[in-house]
């Protein structure tokens, strides 16, 4: 089969129906006999001048090639510290790319296998909102105390916006050291773009009170709030949020419950407040596979995150019992546009002398994300 077929079929959810996929958690065979051979070789022919990064999210074809694996904030630090590799593949979306940019050398070409990996989250806050919502801030006098920070899954447009005005970047992994940070900063918190990562960060990991945050509205007049709401909050946050995480609901973890005797529930801080506040263990995605790692034989997880992970945390823990806390829930789409065809597509064709789909951040927008980047970065340990 040729492999511009392949990549045809490589294009996971929007082909679901024309080729009978369901949701029931089976992905269609994405490569002919050889595809892996050919991985093999071409990973081998690029030697030390590649890098492949690959995120936890990520169908296991890939995350088989992967020099790299972790979390969004794992893979911004492998950016960060890579000064060698020519030639660094990102298996992730787009944003973890512009990241990756951002954080490495002008000699350093960063390659999104497949450009169509994007993340609904990170469309949820575009530029000229956020510079609206600023404007706002600083009419009824409190942008001056307010300090931006940016969860990692946003464009780089965002993240500039962020560096600009004294803000940092976070992930799941340290979002409650940037949020604690801020507060050293200032007296109040602009959380972009993921509601439920601020709010349960806030709530429980701050110890704020769910009436010490608003909701901005983006498509409302002010957000939707009330000068008043605005001043009296100390954090503010934006109306956006994973469209997988944000599917979980309390109903599905009592049903769990129910289903498994004596089963624990773990989340991911992206999941609805009161899907977290129910939940026995909460953590990022490197938390997630520690916990479950770490846990007794003959334990039992329903596990609330992106699905190839979970299948991949069972797979590897044949001594206990793990399942998807939403058997309703689909993969993550935009995740699951980089797949082996696309990357053995973007190995060969560097191979054979030309560069595509290597992803550039505007040199004006690189320096102000740089900063917030690097804010991150250098966050102390709490």
């Amino acid at each position: 089969m040729a492999l511009a077929d392949l990549l045809l079929l490589g294009r996971g959810s929007d082909l679901a129906s024309e080729r009978g996929v369901s949701c029931t958690g089976e992905l269609p065979a994405a490569s002919d006999t050889d595809l892996v051979a050919r991985a093999t070789a071409a990973r081998a022919a690029l030697g030390d001048r590649a890098l492949i990064l690959g995120h936890h999210y990520q169908r296991d074809e890939v995350i088989d090639f992967a020099d790299i694996t972790g979390d969004s904030f794992k893979l911004a630090q492998a950016a960060a510290n890579q000064s060698s590799a020519e030639y660094i593949f990102f298996c992730g979306v787009h944003f973890m790319a512009e990241s990756a940019d951002i954080l490495t050398g002008a000699h350093q070409k960063v390659i999104l296998p497949d450009l169509a990996a994007g993340c609904s989250m990170a469309d949820m806050a575009t530029a000229n909102q956020v510079n609206e919502c600023w404007q706002q801030l600083e009419k009824i006098g409190i942008a001056s105390k307010t300090i931006p920070v940016t969860y990692m899954n946003s464009s780089a447009a965002i993240k500039s916006f962020t560096g600009a005005h004294g803000g940092t970047i976070c992930t799941s992994s340290n979002a409650q050291r940037a949020m604690s940070w801020a507060f050293e900063q200032g007296e109040k918190i602009l959380f972009l773009p993921d509601q439920h990562l601020g709010r349960n960060t806030a709530v429980l990991s701050l110890g704020l009170t769910l009436e010490d945050c608003v909701l901005w509205n983006p498509w409302k007049p002010m957000g939707g709030l009330t000068e008043e709401q605005l001043r009296k909050a100390k954090v503010i946050l934006w109306r956006g949020h994973c469209s997988v995480h944000g599917r979980f609901t309390i109903d599905t973890v009592n049903e769990a419950r129910v289903r498994i005797p004596g089963v624990q529930i773990l989340v991911h801080p992206e999941c609805q407040h009161e899907v977290v506040a129910a939940a026995d263990v909460v953590g990022s995605t490197e938390a997630i596979i520690k916990t479950v790692t770490e846990s007794a034989a003959g334990s039992k997880w329903a596990v609330g995150t992106e699905l190839n992970l979970v299948q991949r945390l069972a797979r590897t823990n044949p001594d206990k019992e793990i399942v998807f806390l939403d058997k309703t829930v689909c993969y993550c789409s935009t995740m699951n546009r980089i797949d082996l065809p696309h990357l053995v597509w973007a190995m060969e064709t560097i191979l054979g002398g030309r560069v595509v789909n290597e992803i550039r951040v505007n040199e004006e927008v690189a320096k102000f994300s740089r900063i917030a980047l690097d804010r991150m970065l250098a966050l102390p340990n709490l």
